[in-house]
């Protein structure tokens, strides 16, 4: 063990871990969906995305309680539901951590002084495989591979990647936008491992200079599995120990970027803040974020409009139309629209909320 190691060992800094949710412990979308593959999202586990284009293969996406032991309890699986073997050059799949420019300033990237960056995860299969991890500078188009190999059991990756002064003055940009990402790829067509691979260095992102190594196919057979969790970006030569903190914490760190309102179980549950009927059959409310949102989010249902419902005296109206409108730069959001006339009239409090299990308003700002 290096002396680095070992003094990051017994002072490990808090807050170096650039990822959020790299233990793979929340999920507030779905613990599982199946026949992903046609359409970028985020799907699963809290943070991590899936970015595909043109390829056939389809898999299924879950959040599993079978971490490693002392590392975490819960993992990201990917099963192989549909194979693709005819791989065109333009095919890609890779899972992706998008980082705003803001949270990344300490690296110092693309300026002089810039740092080194250590990238660590744990990973399994159901073989033996290997796949590519790249770094990516969506600012400046830059990029950075490494392939890794994945066995049978649990091991730790890690991935030392060299700091990147680029031409000293292309800083990423210290704003809220989507500047960097850690890209995972687990299949790829001749565009992306056609030319010459960058191996650990930084180069433009091009043909030429191209972001895949020689690597396996995700897609290559039903029986493939790939297990991931503690993931870890931070700034030095050395990958310590995967930063342990409290999901209270991980939680407020995702609702930056997700958050949803609603339940599974049986009863009601509010969905704003108190509100008022603007007429008969209208109403606004106001909905206050746990945490402020990295940007205005959009707003989407799960399940059934019908399922929403405005509360007055002791009278459930039916929701018939439902918009929103953000002015706070992501702290709150004004949820108004229209309702069944119940023989209520303007300025009577009301609240939303669902009465069936499963109906969901989501909030998105994700990247």
């Amino acid at each position: 063990m290096t002396r680095a190691r070992e003094n990051a060992n017994i002072s490990p800094a808090v807050g170096r871990n650039m990822i959020i949710n790299g233990s793979m412990n929340v999920a507030a979308r779905s613990s599982s969906v199946a026949g992903i593959g046609a359409a970028d999202g985020y799907f699963t586990v809290d943070r991590v995305n899936f970015a595909q284009a043109t390829n056939a293969g389809r898999l299924t996406m879950s959040q599993t309680a079978d971490g490693p032991n002392g590392i975490s309890a819960n993992c990201l699986k990917l099963d192989c539901t549909t194979v693709d073997t005819s791989i065109a050059a333009d095919e890609a799949a890779l899972l992706q951590w998008k980082l705003e420019g803001q949270n990344l300033q300490r690296i110092g990237k693309g300026v002089a002084g810039a740092k080194q960056l250590a990238v660590s995860f744990y990973v399994k299969g159901n073989a033996s495989a290997t796949y590519t991890c790249e770094l990516f500078d969506n600012d400046n188009g830059r990029c950075n591979g490494q392939t890794f190999a994945v066995t049978t059991d649990w091991t730790r990756v890690e991935l030392i990647f060299p700091a990147d002064e680029d031409d000293g003055s292309s800083p990423l940009d210290d704003d809220n936008a989507w500047s960097f990402s850690i890209n995972i790829w687990i299949h790829a067509g001749a565009t992306y491992t056609g030319g010459t691979f960058t191996n650990g260095t930084w180069a433009n992102s091009s043909s030429a200079n191209i972001r895949v190594g020689s690597q396996s196919s995700f897609y290559s057979s039903t029986d493939n599995n790939f297990f991931l969790t503690g993931v870890q970006m931070e700034v030095g030569p050395v990958a310590t120990d995967f930063e342990q903190e409290e999901i209270s914490t991980t939680i407020a760190k995702c609702q930056r970027y997700f958050e949803r309102r609603g339940t599974d179980l049986n009863g009601w549950e509010f969905i704003s803040d108190a509100g008022q009927l603007t007429s008969a059959t209208s109403y606004q409310c106001a909905i206050r974020f746990n945490e402020q949102m990295r940007a205005a989010p959009t707003m989407y249902l799960t399940g059934t409009l019908s399922n929403l419902k405005i509360i007055r005296a002791a009278a459930l109206v039916t929701i018939t139309g439902i918009t929103a409108s953000d002015n706070t730069n992501g702290r709150t959001l004004l949820l108004y629209g229209t309702c069944a006339n119940s023989g209520g009239s303007a300025g009577e409090q009301t609240r939303i909320q669902t009465i069936t299990p499963g109906t969901w308003v989501n909030f998105d700002a994700e990247l």
